[in-house]
């Protein structure tokens, strides 16, 4: 329950993983709703999906517990927000949780664990925009690499989507490799 104090709470702040994201990233700067959507899909995209509409969601409901304040209203009515000081130690506390067991969660995996279900010419077309997909990630995920120091940990990230995106060229390919065998 909030205290009477305005934007002081009693009860420790229950953070979902989107909100912590979204402190995480106005931990290093102020953004706007919409840059903080573009760098979220470019960024973390592949391994966190989060819409525009959560993140408009989730700065309100933050603004709300004071996590983060709005600041004055810049071109086309865009409202850039940083993060308070409560949002800092609200994003410390929660970042020093133990994460859980990732969810994989690959749409093609299930279309080829179900393969023979799929007619062959689907499966070779999903196979190659996939393939078109992950090249093209791992040339972003390359671009970023000039941008981030090697020996931090944002860097440590940086590098298990690199070989992300290797490792599903490599799979796919392989899948490929089969196809045109069976075919």
């Amino acid at each position: 329950m909030p205290s009477s104090k305005r934007g002081a709470r009693t009860e420790p702040l229950e953070l979902n993983a989107t909100a912590a994201s979204i402190l995480g990233f106005l931990h290093k700067e102020p953004q706007t709703g919409w840059e903080l959507a573009e760098r979220i899909e470019d960024i973390i995209g592949d391994f966190w999906n989060v819409t525009r509409s959560q993140i408009y969601r989730e700065l309100k409901d933050l603004a709300a517990q004071g996590l983060v304040a709005s600041m004055k209203t810049g071109p086309r009515d865009r409202q850039p927000y940083k993060i308070t000081e409560p949002g800092r130690r609200a994003f410390k506390l929660w970042i020093a949780e133990r994460p859980g067991r990732p969810n994989m969660r690959l749409p093609l995996v299930l279309q080829v664990f179900f393969g023979e279900a799929v007619d062959p010419e689907n499966l070779a077309r999903s196979l190659t925009e996939l393939r078109a997909y992950h090249e093209g990630r791992l040339a972003a995920y390359k671009g970023f690499e000039a941008e981030v120091p090697e020996d931090s940990w944002t860097y440590e990230s940086l590098r298990l989507g690199l070989m992300f995106q290797k490792m599903m060229i490599s799979w796919i390919d392989s899948l490929q490799k089969r196809a045109k065998r069976r075919g």
